[in-house]
Parts: structure tokens; C-alpha cells; sequence
């Protein structure tokens, strides 16, 4: 049997502080493809990973015609009434 696996290598641990310090060290290893996982006292709490690229190209505009708001959109709430000047 001739067949490999290609695993993927596990995201980097980083602590909270750690990553609000190195910010910028962080991202530029993010935009060449890296993965990170931020915790918090020894727990995952956020993950840090290059953008998908349907996010990264968003353009001004994209959305024009595909939202409706109502209306009555800009009209006071009714229950609000109280709490304005």
C-alpha cells in the first residue's frame, strides 16, 4: 500500500496577554497562512485564522438592491417614546 496522509499541522496556543502584546507578529503570521488559538487562564476562547476569501474581497456596494428596510424604518418605536427628548 502506497498512500499517504497529509495532516494538517494543529494551531498555535497563545494566552491572551501574549497575543494583545505580539498583535502584530500575530497577524503577519496569520496573512501567511497560519492558525491560532487564544485562551484564557488555560481555556480556548477565540481562534485567529486568514480570512476566507469571500470576506477579504467585500467591495463597497456588494449588497446594493439585495437589502429592503421598511418604510417606517426611521420612526420612533413606540415603547421608546418615553426615553426621548
Amino acid at each position: 500500500m502506497s498512500g499517504s496522509i497529509s495532516l494538517k499541522p494543529l494551531p498555535e496556543t497563545i494566552g491572551v496577554f501574549q497575543a494583545k502584546t505580539e498583535l502584530s507578529r500575530l497577524l503577519r503570521q496569520v496573512r501567511a497562512g497560519k492558525h491560532f488559538i487564544i485562551t484564557q487562564r488555560g481555556k480556548p476562547v477565540a481562534e485567529v485564522r486568514p480570512a476566507s476569501k469571500q470576506v477579504a474581497s467585500g467591495k463597497r456596494g456588494d449588497m446594493q438592491g439585495k437589502i429592503r428596510m421598511s418604510d417606517d424604518f426611521c420612526d420612533a418605536i413606540e415603547d421608546m417614546r418615553d426615553y426621548m427628548p
